[in-house]
């Protein structure tokens, strides 16, 4: 990550990550289909070469997700007691949903707190 050769007014990172723009300027957007990042800003210029979010969002999406269907399915087993193919039809595209909308917004709010704290892989300190 190279420094800003511009001056940028500060974006806030919750907002930039959820809309999925650009954590500089907060105009460009920051993903090229639903999951994968662009190379860089088409607004800026900033390379997201840096952003690399890595498996965290989806920890957080296993636990989120999993949290709610689950929860939602017990409730719906023990007061309603419908058929299995009822759960089937209800939940597996629930899941398949809010993974989905869930991984692309904390994936972008990842990348974006990783721009605002200018985060970069550990060093070892040989001094």
């Amino acid at each position: 990550m190279d420094e800003d050769k511009a001056l940028y007014p500060p974006v806030e990172p919750f907002k930039a990550g959820a809309l999925g723009c650009c954590p500089r300027c907060g105009q460009g957007k920051l993903f090229d289909g639903l999951l994968k990042v662009k190379p860089a800003c088409s607004n800026c210029g900033l390379d997201y070469s840096f952003a690399d979010s890595g498996d965290g969002p989806v920890v957080f999406v296993i636990l989120i997700v999993g949290f709610i269907v689950v929860g939602a399915a017990l409730w719906t087993e023990v007061n309603i007691n419908p058929p299995l193919w009822v759960h089937f039809m209800l939940w597996i595209p629930l899941v398949i949903v809010l993974g989905l909308a869930v991984t692309r917004i904390l994936k972008g709010l990842l990348i974006a707190l990783q721009y605002r704290n200018r985060a970069r892989p550990g060093e070892i300190d040989r001094g």
